[in-house]
This record gives C-alpha cells, structure tokens and sequence, in this order.
C-alpha cells in the first residue's frame, strides 16, 4: 500500500450561499432534522421526482470527478459540484444538514465517510471518495463513489474496484419479497473473499422527502434487518470496505470517521427503488 502520510484536517474556506429561489430542506437552519413519519414505499409521483433529484446528484459528482487531480484542493471539488446543483436548481443536501458545512463529502485515504472538504490538496497515489447528495422538488438523491488520483498502488486500485463490484452485486439481490438483510449477505460474502472489513456503524438508508428516513440497510450480514422489500420502496446501498480492520475513530471536526488502523478504506452507493422485478438505480447521470 502507498507510503504516504496520514491524513491532517485543513482550513474551511467560507460557507458557500445558495440562491434564494431553490427550496431548502427543512432541515436547514436546524440542529437536527423532523423525524420521518411517512412510508417507505414511494408514490409514482415520488420516484419520479427521485430521478431528477438522482439525475442531478449523479451528473454533479461526476462533474466534480472531472477535476480530481493531483494539487486540486477538496474545496475545489466541493465548489464545482455545488454550483452545478445551484446551477441544476437543486439544494445541496449536506449543506447544513446536522450542522455539516459543505456541499458534498470528500474522504481521502483512510476516511471512511463524511470527510469535509478543506484546503486540503489530493496527492499522486490518493483514493477520494465523493459523496453527492441533491434536493430538488421536495426529494433528495443520493450518490458516492472513490475515485483514484494519479499513479494508485495496486492494492488500493483492487480495493476500489472490488467494491464497486460489492455494489452491483448488492443492487443485484434486491428483490420484492426478500429481506433487507440480503443485501449485507452478498457484500459481506464478497468482501471476505478478499480478507476486506466490512464497515457496520455507517449504513445505507431510506431516502425520499427525508435525506435518511430511518430504514436501515446494513452492508453485513444482520440478523435484524428483516424488513421485507417491496415495490415502490426508496433507500441507498453504500458499502465501505476496508484493506483492514472496519473499527474506526472521528476526528475532533464531530464528523470525519477514519479507520483505526489508518488503513484505507474504499465505498460506492446508489439510490434505488424496489420494482416488481429486481431494482432500479435513480442515481444515472
């Protein structure tokens, strides 16, 4: 594995604004969100409004994809993919949400998840993960992915695509009429293959009016999460995988989780709905 040195927090350059014509969740401004009351299964009317929101998550993350290189800062990754929602007519969803100050999710290295974009600039052999959330029409969309910066080692570049793969196959368990807790079985079934942790603390989740709804998807193997699938129903599929242990700390920041053994650590999610048949992704640029 790459040599480099672990990851230090840098400056936060100030809060970027958001137009005052595009709807805000009503989270924003809060210390926590209304907790969702609603159904998991989704109107017509609702999923349609999730593939916008989707369409809009996926096309800002990889617009701000385009500009990982080596000496790019995260701020600047985070600028990009903010006016490309604004632009879109979209909210950035972690953009307040509990306090977050930034747009999107930028976890380099040995993050795990909700790292916050800085002055920090990606080296030659980084991994980052980017995590785009969009609102617009009263829903939100849900991406992420990791992504290499310049000459990766081979171990990291494995890790990435593997757990990719533990995504689509994840995505390709999902049936009406099977548990929730078949989509862990399958990630953590493939992970293990190749001696990778599983992360369990930070799970995929419902998602609609609610940025997390309180549906849980677990990326092991949970003998709790006996929700049955049904059509109609809207949640993401996320898995982290670790070269390590799935333990982990949080920085002094309340939000940036890094694995304990500062090994690295990879993930890729989607937002889907349940169909008749198997599942579609709403998160396609």
């Amino acid at each position: 594995m790459s040599a480099q040195s672990l990851l230090v927090p840098g400056e936060l350059s100030p809060t970027r604004s958001v137009p005052g014509n595009i709807r805000r969740p009503e989270y924003v401004g809060k210390p926590a969100p209304t907790p969702y009351t609603g159904p998991e299964v989704q109107t017509p009317e609702t999923v349609e409004a999730m593939r916008v929101a989707g369409q809009i998550a996926a096309q800002a993350m990889e617009e701000a994809a385009k500009h990982i290189a080596p000496g790019v800062t995260t701020d600047e990754l985070d600028r990009v993919a903010h006016e490309f929602m604004c632009d879109h007519g979209a909210y950035p969803s972690t953009l307040g949400y509990r306090g977050f100050p930034k747009s999107l999710c930028t976890s380099v290295n040995e993050v795990i998840c909700h790292g916050i974009p800085d002055s920090t600039e990606l080296r030659d052999g980084d991994i980052v993960n980017l995590d785009v959330t969009a609102y617009i029409g009263g829903v939100h969309g849900d991406n992420n992915a990791t992504y290499l910066v310049g000459d990766v080692d081979e171990e990291s570049r494995l890790l990435v695509e593997r757990t990719r793969e533990a995504l689509n196959r994840a995505i390709k368990a999902v049936r009406p009429g099977r548990q929730i807790n078949v989509i862990g079985r399958v990630i953590e079934s493939y992970a293990k293959r190749f001696g990778y942790g599983v992360v369990r603390d930070f799970t995929g989740h419902g998602i609609n009016s609610s940025f997390h709804s309180g549906l849980v998807i677990p990326h092991y193997d949970s003998p709790y999460a006996t929700t049955v699938m049904q059509p109609g129903m809207t949640f993401t599929i996320e898995p982290m995988l670790t070269l390590g242990t799935y333990e982990y700390e949080i920085w002094d920041d309340n939000w940036t989780v890094v694995t304990k053994d500062r090994l690295r650590t990879a993930q890729f999610e989607h937002t889907l709905v349940v169909t008749d048949t198997g599942a579609e992704i709403l998160t396609l640029p």
